[in-house]
């Protein structure tokens, strides 16, 4: 293929890198605040900036985790997918079934919160019925956008996060100009009754709402250029960013509407109803009317929050749901769940049921009673049991593949008798751990709605086990990787090409577009590179990164001709045929298309050469080689 430059200003669009991860997490990650500062305020009082660092060191113990245990497993699935390679599928269940508590639970209280802030145009949507009313319509709404299958526009969502952080800043600024008041801070704590321990132990757990999305990176990491790189730096990016928004945020907060003592009672405006004139259910607006402004640009900025918020709140929605449909799918791929989960919609080609079900049925159920706590803390229970079982599949990897290579290591680490033992893991799995038996022993309607939820799942799952799939429930079996359509033709929804500089390589290139021309499939395009043994795995390549970066650009260009969306993959390896295996079953491929010239050398040898010869003896999935003319 020839030389192409690459065109960088399309980049965040085609190419996942640093800057777009982090745009597209933090577009999930930063909505939260639109709802966990009330939820937390309500909890937590005058100790509410406390308890956000706190859950912020242990989310940033749980970011370390999700970077390593992304890169190095990079697909789909987060806590479930490490915890299938660190133990086995029963535990990977639970992970998944919690992750998919998460996905409800966020799906439903961002709805939940979309009307409270476009109350500013009419103020009835503050309260119920109508807030549960808007809020199941934009459920319905996104369900149905997704069956249908409109992609959303990835510019617009990176476009909106820049500005909601900007918005987020900028309210701090103001805050500590205008309102901000060390005497007043202090003067809303009093240890142990404002609030009382056992409200500040569960508010703790409540504020890891501030994180929802954590496993946003880990979704888009099939779609992540060069993981050891991107995947690292942008969670550390979103780590800062939450922390510093989530630390100074409330201290103007709580500055603007402090504790008072009501009747015996402490509370904040910031962790009350609208029926009791709080704004629990829009806390960001409750900080635009405690800044002291008045006038039109007080409206002017309500309006402006309002609308931003719901937009954002309404994409964080919209990420819910394909979290819980992707979740979905990848539990049915696995036989997790049954196959009718799986399947996809004979004219959209999306997977209705999973949509209609998990992102659509389940969260208007939960959204009806209109308890935004109960929303917060069944988040909370599914969040903290499913970043435990991150933690400690991490450090079963750590342990049980001591001796392997990584492309990246987070840290710190202790090395003891040969393992270097994740001390961010072993502090995270503790705090998440804690935080969990908090809510369980604290909050019986969320105890026993968690446990039902959990238990119900895992009965369902050992008889689906048993009576269907005829298979051990520790067992990893993994669903046929053919979807069957309704002329029994193949339907690759992704194929999978190795890119090399060859003509043979560019016909492999072709072919899989044409494959997936009109599909809408995408083509995942792999370069190995090939690091020397004596080099350490991840040595300093910029070299070699800067010629793959071009060869993938022009390769992107082959197939985006053709109306198909490329997915360009850089990936480290000793060897190439092992890599290209492994990330077939990683990216979910059901065929791999390869070029390869064919090889005049000695009888019995490889005919395609030794990479194509593993790949074509290993693969789990179909294979298609582009051969060309026999090498002289």
């Amino acid at each position: 293929m020839p030389p192409r430059r690459r065109n960088r200003t399309q980049g965040l669009e085609r190419v996942l890198g640093t800057p777009a991860l982090f745009a597209t997490a933090y577009g999930n990650v930063g909505s939260s605040i639109y709802y966990a500062l009330g939820v937390t305020a309500s909890f937590a009082l005058g100790l509410t900036p406390l308890v956000f660092v706190l859950a912020g060191l242990i989310f940033a113990a749980t970011a370390a985790t999700y970077a390593e245990g992304t890169v190095r497993y990079p697909e789909a699935g987060g806590s479930s997918s490490f915890a299938r390679h660190g133990f086995n599928e029963v535990v990977s269940f639970v992970a998944a079934w919690a992750q998919m508590l998460v996905y409800v639970a966020t799906v439903a209280i961002s709805a939940f919160f979309v009307p409270h802030y476009l109350s500013v145009f009419w103020e009835p949507m503050r309260e119920n019925p109508w807030d549960v009313v808007v809020g199941a319509i934009v459920i319905a709404l996104l369900v149905g956008i997704n069956i249908v299958g409109v992609r959303e526009a990835a510019r617009v969502n990176i476009l909106l996060a820049v500005v909601d952080f900007a918005t987020q800043a900028l309210l701090v600024v103001l805050g500590f100009v205008l309102v901000f008041s060390p005497a007043i801070l202090t003067a809303n704590v009093s240890f142990g009754v404002a609030p009382t321990w056992s409200q500040f132990f569960v508010a703790i757990p409540i504020a890891m709402l501030a994180y929802t999305g954590v496993e946003t990176v880990s979704n888009l990491a099939e779609e992540v250029r060069d993981p050891p790189r991107h995947v690292p730096n942008a969670y550390k990016l979103i780590a800062i960013a939450v922390f510093a928004i989530y630390f100074t945020l409330p201290l103007v907060a709580l500055s603007a509407l402090p504790v008072r003592e009501v009747g015996g009672e402490f509370e904040t405006l910031l962790g009350l109803g609208p029926e009791e004139g709080g704004y629990a259910n829009d806390p960001v607006l409750g900080v635009v009317a405690g800044l002291g402004l008045s006038g039109t640009l007080l409206e002017v900025l309500e309006i402006y929050v309002g609308v931003l918020a719901a937009t954002i709140l309404f994409i964080a929605t919209n990420a819910g749901v394909i979290g819980a449909s992707r979740i979905t799918y990848a539990m049915a791929s696995y036989r997790q769940l049954p196959e009718v989960f799986r399947r996809l919609h004979r004219r959209f080609r999306t997977p209705w049921l999973a949509l209609l079900v998990f992102a659509g049925v389940v969260p208007i159920i939960v959204i009806l009673p209109g308890e935004t706590n109960f929303l917060g803390t069944m988040y909370s229970f599914g969040a903290t049991l499913s970043f435990t079982v991150a933690h400690v599949s991490l450090i079963a990897l750590r342990y049980r593949f001591r001796d392997e290579e990584l492309a990246y290591r987070a840290s710190p680490n202790l090395r003891v008798r040969g393992v270097d033992w994740p001390l961010f893991a072993v502090f995270g799995a503790l705090g998440t751990l804690i935080a969990w038996f908090v809510i369980v022993a604290q909050d019986a309607q969320t105890r026993w709605a968690g446990i039902g939820w959990i238990v119900g799942g895992f009965i369902a799952y050992a008889a689906y086990r048993r009576w269907f799939v005829r298979a051990p429930m520790a067992a990893t079996v993994r669903a046929p990787q053919l979807v069957l359509g309704p002329a029994l033709e193949i339907d690759y929804r992704t194929i999978l090409v190795p890119v090399l500089r060859s003509a043979e390589s560019e016909e492999a290139l072709v072919a899989a577009a044409r494959l997936a021309s009109g599909r809408r499939a995408r083509v995942v395009l792999l370069h190995v590179l090939e690091v020397p043994l004596e080099q350490p795995i991840d040595a300093d390549l910029r070299d070699q990164e800067e010629v793959a970066d071009d060869l993938l650009d022009n390769a992107s260009a082959i197939v985006e001709r053709y109306g198909v969306r490329a997915v360009p993959r850089i990936v480290r390896a000793r060897r190439a045929g092992p890599a290209i295996v492994d990330e077939s079953i990683a990216q979910n491929a059901e065929l791999v298309v390869v070029g390869a010239p064919r090889e005049r050398g000695r009888r019995g040898g490889p005919v395609f050469g030794r990479t194509v010869d593993h790949v074509l003896r290993r693969s789990a999935v179909r294979v298609l080689v582009a051969a060309g003319r026999a090498a002289a």
